[in-house]
């Protein structure tokens, strides 16, 4: 998982309370503190996502992968899953799983998306052992327990409950889970060939709650889009020789012309649905010359002047379109030669829809130099965004106003990629969902003590609830 829905930022806090899409009639509310989901649900999805975080499903443990996928698949069996329908594949660099959900018509299926797998993690490091789930403080502490645990358990628990009530959906329901998400996501582009014809993708990767530092809900962010990660290293060579014979030609002289041109040059603004609703809310709430571009930028988004100013605040320069910057630099061998090579690493946030092949040309363009060489590295995959679909943003909203009324949902696109990427380069619908709701101060994805509010269990179970069966018609 490369990020979440939590909004960190205080001025993001802001414009959030006017973001609010339009509730279905058919919404009905609970009353407040009404339990959503029944008890006995809640503990299953309690010690789903407990025993998953004692699974070891680092990269590279395919046998802690294997065994953790096994266990899935044989939870799902008891909870009434004929074995026909429950799949584990072992045969890639790590496993996948897949269960299927026999819906009453022919149609293409709705997939529900998650990982197993989860980045690594010292114990020397960690106040608890990170693979071994602990239930303190009102939270589940353990390595995955956020990403992506937690939602995989709370879909696991959802289909388990949706047969004991003997739901009979109009469509399949996939539950698809890929095994090298936070590496080389070969399963998840797996998983994405083998569900290119899906209804749509429910992705518990993305998206999902966020709630104030006092513990009230502020937002919940529905992931539309993500951004595309490349890196690309640009590279001058030169013979070298003695430095007490130094001449104009210096691979480290080139590099650095080279890396001031690149750093005046910023690529094209570019909008898509999500960031023109999100600029549009933004500068509706957003006072003064910053507001009134946001406003500007979401009905021309070839406004110059409002370019310039956005670009100008780190908060919102990655929304306007590819951004790339110089990270890391390298070059000569020894303090006593001229360089025999230089080198800088650029990092690039690629927009939706954008081909990396035409960012390399562009660098390499912009660099200006017929001496440097540039290569990407890395294979790297871009995807379109999804469309602002009103069924998905319907049952999202319905599902939000059930635990938390009133509450603004708003289009997210994502800095990084998630399973939903490859999924959308197949053409095919994708939205990061998850119903886990986070202070951002309890947000220890990828780092020490990760944690798991338990009392965000009771409505994330109820928002699978009622996205899967509204959605599987």
């Amino acid at each position: 998982m490369t990020s979440t829905g939590i909004i960190s930022s205080p001025r993001v806090f802001l414009f959030l309370a006017a973001a609010i899409l339009a509730a279905p009639a058919h919404a009905q509310t609970p009353a407040a503190g009404t339990d959503l989901a029944p008890a006995a649900y809640e503990a299953k999805a309690l010690e789903i996502l407990m025993r998953s975080v004692d699974f070891r499903t680092v990269a590279g443990d395919k046998a802690a992968q294997g065994a953790y996928a096994a266990w899935l698949a044989g939870e799902l069996v008891k909870g009434g899953f004929s074995k026909s329908d429950v799949t584990v594949d072992l045969s890639g660099p790590a496993p996948t799983l897949v269960a299927v959900y026999q819906g009453a018509a022919e149609a293409p299926p709705l997939v529900l998306s998650g990982h197993m797998d989860v980045v690594e993690a010292d114990p020397a490091d960690w106040t608890r052992d990170p693979f071994k789930a602990v239930n303190e403080n009102g939270f589940v502490y353990g390595r995955g327990a956020v990403d992506n645990k937690f939602d995989v358990a709370m879909m696991t628990a959802t289909l388990i409950r949706l047969k004991a009530e003997k739901f009979t959906p109009q469509r399949d329901i996939v539950l698809a889970l890929s095994g090298d998400e936070e590496t080389s996501m070969v399963t998840t582009a797996a998983l994405a060939r083998l569900f290119r014809g899906a209804h749509l993708v429910l992705n518990g990767d993305g998206g999902g709650g966020t709630l104030r530092e006092d513990g009230s809900p502020l937002a919940y962010s529905l992931q539309t889009a993500e951004k595309t990660y490349a890196d690309y290293e640009i590279t001058f060579t030169n013979p070298g020789g003695h430095s007490s014979r130094p001449s104009k030609e210096n691979a480290i002289y080139r590099l650095a012309r080279a890396i001031d041109r690149l750093s005046a040059y910023d690529f094209p603004a570019q909008a898509n649905d999500t960031t023109r609703e999100f600029f549009r809310v933004t500068g509706s709430m957003t006072e003064g010359p910053l507001g009134e571009a946001m406003r500007r930028y979401a009905e021309k988004p070839s406004d110059r002047r409002a370019i310039a100013a956005l670009r100008a605040d780190p908060e919102y320069v990655g929304q306007l379109g590819t951004t790339c910057v110089a990270t890391m630099l390298a070059g000569g061998h020894a303090l006593n030669a001229l360089p025999q090579r230089a080198s800088v690493s650029v990092n690039c946030r690629i927009f939706p829809g954008v081909d990396p092949k035409d960012v390399e040309a562009t660098l390499l363009k912009v660099v200006d130099d017929r001496a440097a060489s540039i290569r990407r590295l890395e294979d790297t995959l871009a995807g379109p965004a999804s469309p602002m679909r009103d069924d998905v943003a319907a049952a999202v909203k319905r599902g939000i106003e059930r635990r938390h009324p009133g509450l603004p949902v708003i289009p997210q696109m994502s800095s990084g990629a998630t399973d939903s990427l490859h999924f959308r380069a197949q053409g095919v619908d994708s939205y990061g969902v998850s119903g886990l709701f986070l202070k951002p101060s309890d947000d220890f994805s990828h780092g020490l003590d990760e944690r798991a509010p338990v009392a965000s269990i009771d409505g994330a179970l109820d928002h699978w609830h009622v996205l899967i069966t509204e959605l599987s018609d």
